[in-house]
Formats: structure tokens, C-alpha cells, sequence
């Protein structure tokens, strides 16, 4: 039985809070403390804002009891503001990161952004980010950087060379459940991709297919992973 008490929200929505805030230490702590005693799930947590003046903070929260949490968290004394907005999920949703050397980085993005429509067309929420970049530690940084990105599903790497310690940063990206899709370029970084496409554009394609629920294409099942 349901009663008039019980939040019917269901636990598995993610809700979008933005909170202005007072500025100090232990906002954090004050802010998380209310969401755990109203059973959140925190699944992101993003600082935009920290000045002298306030802070801006951004929740991703799961919880079945949203209304009281937000009734309490507007009741913090150190709380100026908060808004119920659209979790990045649903707006933004997956992301597809392309690096590389700046013209490579153009023709997958060409490829991703176009399938990206069709699909997003669709229902799905598929955005794609690029950053041009050059030299071994710039690059192996960055590939271990991505598994800490939001809401990241798939990485290509698009350069003419690429090895080092950017295939050993691949190797250690992949073991998070991230795809990593290369483009067939001289040095080691193809041997230790998910899989080596030759033509940018149909890289850039099957990266969003590859995580595009709308799509029927599945890595694990092709027969090869070179084309």
C-alpha cells in the first residue's frame, strides 16, 4: 500500500540538482549528508563554481524519496538555491571523444557527428568531443583522462602515428570497459585497440554505432577487427 507519506519517484531516474551554495569549507559534506539520509545515489558530482562570493554544484542523484530531499536540502542554512534541471544524461548523453592530429580528428568527426543525427533522430542522446593533440605524453595523458570523463562510451584515436606509452595508456582504458577504436596509422597503438579502421569517416560511424542503442552493430561480434 502505497501512502501519502511515500515518494513514488522511481530509484532507477536520474534527477539533475543544481545548488547555489554558501562558500567554506564542509559545503560538500553538509549538501551529501541530506541526499545519503534520503537513500541518493550519487552518480555525478561536478563543482562548477567556487568563489568567495558562493558555490555552484551539480548533482546527478537516484533516490526514491526525491520531494523531502529537496525540501531539506532548500532548508540547509548554507543553501541559497536548488533546482530540479534534466540529468546531462538525458540532454548530452553518450559521449564519443576523438584525439588526434587536427585533420584526422576532423574527418572522424565528420563521420560520428553525422551518424550521431540519425541516431539521436531516434531517441538516442549522442555527443561527440574533439581535441586536436600532438606528442606521446600530451596523447597518453589524455587516453587516461577519458575513463574519467562523464558519461564516456568510446575513444578514437585518429593520428598518422601513435605508440609508446599511448598503446600501454589504450591497454589500461580498455581494462575499464571503455572502446577504443583506431585508425590504422604506423606504430603500436593498432595492435592494442578494440578495433583498426582505415577510413576517418567510417571510423568516426562505427564508433557511434558500436554504443548507440538504436543500432544492431555489436563489437564482440565481428568476425575480424581491422578494415
Amino acid at each position: 500500500m502505497i501512502t501519502a507519506e511515500t515518494d513514488t519517484t522511481t530509484p532507477a531516474e536520474s534527477h539533475g540538482l543544481l545548488i547555489d551554495a554558501a562558500a567554506g569549507p564542509g559545503i560538500l559534506y553538509g549538501l551529501t549528508g541530506v541526499i545519503a539520509e534520503h537513500q541518493g545515489d550519487i552518480g555525478t558530482c561536478s563543482i562548477i563554481e567556487n568563489t568567495p562570493a558562493g558555490a555552484r554544484i551539480y548533482f546527478e542523484v537516484r533516490t526514491p524519496l526525491l520531494e523531502l530531499m529537496l525540501q531539506d536540502l532548500r532548508a540547509l542554512s548554507i543553501v541559497k538555491r536548488v533546482d530540479l534541471v534534466r540529468s546531462m544524461e538525458q540532454i548530452y548523453g553518450k559521449r564519443i571523444i576523438i584525439m588526434g592530429g587536427g585533420a584526422q580528428v576532423g574527418q572522424v568527426a565528420i563521420g560520428a557527428i553525422v551518424e550521431a543525427d540519425r541516431h539521436n533522430i531516434r531517441g538516442e542522446h549522442i555527443s561527440v568531443d574533439t581535441i586536436p593533440l600532438v606528442g606521446e605524453q600530451q596523447l597518453a595523458d589524455a587516453v587516461r583522462a577519458v575513463p574519467r570523463l562523464p558519461r564516456a562510451r568510446a575513444l578514437v584515436l585518429a593520428g598518422s602515428l601513435m605508440g609508446g606509452d599511448i598503446e600501454a595508456a589504450v591497454r589500461e582504458v580498455r581494462l575499464t570497459g571503455l572502446l577504443v577504436i583506431s585508425l590504422n596509422m604506423a606504430g603500436s597503438v593498432p595492435d592494442a585497440a578494440d578495433l583498426v579502421v582505415t577510413d576517418p569517416v567510417q571510423a568516426g560511424v562505427m564508433a557511434v554505432m558500436a554504443v548507440a542503442n538504436t543500432a544492431k552493430f555489436t563489437v564482440e561480434r565481428l568476425k575480424r577487427r581491422v578494415f
